[in-house]
């Protein structure tokens, strides 16, 4: 792509609104074509035709939220989840999708590194559909994914009569004992080193379930930046806590590995209320204490 053709969609995506580097949105821009004419490369009118064709102003957000710009997350996270959280419920009135839906936020915002570089799955939009197509469309496949991995897992009918072969019990992990205890002293120690205003905002979502708005009422913060926070204080934790396995207690990569997958596999014992200082579930917040953290 030229400079000259670069710059007019530039201007015209709006990408100066979030300082947007020129380089970034043009490499989104060839992403999008070399993945729409993969095999036979276009030239010309052609290409012109497609790039004027895209939703260029979504782009650029998307391209924006996915290289860290705060103020387009939170253009983000206003404008899209209310819509996206309607269609989950849509799809699922139980409100199962509702957990979907936010995992899929810290999938877009991009806890994971590789290489140095967020992967976040914003780097998946080309801009062919709206924003809002396409996170419901990404939704979509989520609720179905998450339907197949739970009728892969269901027993089939029991149609044998025939009497059941005694099975041998499974040996326990010799260590799991270990690495779960090494995973609670660290994380308990993670949780400990926070900020006090990043423990009351973990402590409200986790362990009192309240809601983002009603977390923004409480720090006087919008309801984005808390959803920021609260994402980046869970990569904060998570760094914190491989740091302190492999520096206090010399663990592999493969052994901080299996000391997460401990702790998932028995989060039961989990009691965020008792590492976050806030008693149980349903007590109230100091609201004095918040404002003194302001």
């Amino acid at each position: 792509m030229d400079r000259a053709q670069a710059e007019r969609l530039y201007a015209k995506a709006d990408a100066e609104r979030w300082r947007l580097p020129i380089a970034v949105f043009t490499e989104a821009l060839e992403r999008s074509a070399g993945k729409m004419f993969a095999g036979c490369p276009q030239a010309g009118a052609e290409l012109d035709r497609y790039y004027d064709a895209l939703h260029l102003s979504d782009l650029a957000l998307s391209c924006s939220c996915a290289i860290g710009n705060d103020a387009a997350w939170d253009h983000f996270v206003m404008e899209f989840r209310p819509a996206l959280l309607r269609a989950a419920d849509a799809m699922d009135p139980t409100g199962g999708a509702r957990e979907i839906a936010q995992a899929l936020y810290a999938e877009l915002f991009g806890l994971r590194e590789k290489a140095g570089n967020r992967q976040s799955l914003f780097r998946y939009f080309h801009g062919r559909s709206s924003l809002a197509t396409w996170l419901r469309s990404m939704l979509a496949q989520r609720i179905v994914d998450r339907h197949r991995e739970t009728k892969r897992l269901e027993p089939l009918p029991d149609t044998d009569s025939s009497p059941r072969m005694p099975t041998e019990p499974r040996a326990p992990d010799p260590d799991r004992e270990r690495y779960l205890t090494a995973m609670r002293v660290a994380l308990g120690a993670a949780l400990a080193a926070l900020a006090p205003r990043d423990r009351l905002r973990l402590a409200c979502y986790y362990a009192q379930e309240m809601t983002l708005a009603q977390i923004g009422t409480l720090t006087r913060e919008h309801e984005a930046t808390v959803s920021r926070h609260l994402a980046r204080t869970r990569k904060a934790i998570r760094q914190d806590v491989e740091a302190r396995l492999q520096r206090e207690l010399g663990f592999s990569a493969a052994e901080v590995d299996e000391c997460f997958g401990s702790l998932v596999d028995d989060a039961g014992n989990l009691d965020l209320a008792h590492w976050l200082d806030t008693g149980r579930k349903n007590s109230p917040v100091d609201r004095s204490k918040v404002e003194d953290q302001s």
